[in-house]
């Protein structure tokens, strides 16, 4: 679809790039000509992800082990990705959700969401912006947010909170940013099945009925998503900025993608924060 050499000489973090679309994101960039970086807090994943991904491209890939919740943490990553070159790109993937009832979550298991979602995106980008602007050096930041902060989404409440404050953040930088050479930009997916998200989204007993409700009767591939993000953090789009672009098939205008979850039981709820216990 895109020219050879597209991404050549970019540096790209991808937060949470260890697996999902976070991984197909990468494998995307790293084909374009990109250097990569992905962190996660899981080391292992990561470098099966990294070892994966320099035998299919050929490409160079730096794994960095970083709980972006701790905001020291991150400044840490920076400066030891800075050491060797800048950076160029930032990606915001990495986030956490499950489905629940709100009134029976618990303090903690919002903070659980909000903290890697909200403030692990939030410290990422201010740590990459600061470098930047230090070094006057052009930049790119790409959310992957969600098609709640358009309709909200019942049950799911603190990623929609979450997401919905990374797209402030995005059109607000814009504005800020911009004119010291730094995009905002970001991407609102609908279903593009994983196995994460799966196992927190649509548990055993959950209405599977994803495609019958998009209207283009299918679930979004990773390469599709991929080739946006190629598109959006290349100079191809250097005029865009402040923009949240949807794929989702259109399925946002039918559904929040929520509704099934309203006629639940209390008994099909209980089961759910079983086995979220359990795991």
């Amino acid at each position: 679809m895109f020219e050879t050499g597209l991404l050549k000489t970019k540096r790209i973090l991808i937060t949470g790039g260890g697996s999902g679309l976070g991984a197909a994101m990468g494998r995307r960039f790293l084909a374009l000509g990109a250097e990569l970086v992905i962190c996660g807090r899981k080391l292992d994943r990561l470098e099966a992800t990294a070892r994966e991904m320099r035998q299919e491209t050929g490409g160079k890939v730096t794994t960095i082990a970083c709980d972006i919740r701790d905001g020291a943490a991150v400044d840490g990553m920076m400066d030891a990705i800075w050491r060797e070159a800048p950076l160029d790109i930032l990606v915001n993937n990495a986030a956490a959700t499950f489905i629940a009832q709100s009134e029976h979550l618990s303090f903690r298991a919002a903070d659980a969401i909000l903290a890697p979602t909200l403030h692990g995106a939030m410290y990422c980008t201010l740590a990459a912006g600061r470098r930047w602007i230090e070094a006057n050096h052009r930049g790119v930041v790409l959310s992957i947010l969600s098609t709640s902060t358009i309709a909200g989404r019942a049950f799911t409440v603190p990623s929609a909170m979450a997401k919905s404050a990374l797209l402030a953040m995005t059109r607000s930088l814009a504005v800020e940013w911009g004119p010291k050479g730094i995009r905002s930009v970001a991407i609102a997916p609908g279903p593009f099945p994983t196995a994460g998200a799966t196992g927190q989204l649509r548990p055993e007993g959950r209405d599977e009925g994803w495609t019958s409700r998009n209207p283009l009767g299918r679930t979004g591939e990773h390469s599709e998503l991929a080739d946006l993000a190629s598109f959006l953090v290349s100079d191809h789009a250097a005029y865009i900025n402040g923009e949240m672009v949807v794929i989702d098939g259109g399925a946002h205008l039918r559904s929040s993608g929520a509704e099934d979850l309203l006629g639940w039981t209390e008994a099909q709820w209980a089961a759910q924060r079983a086995a979220r216990s359990r795991a």
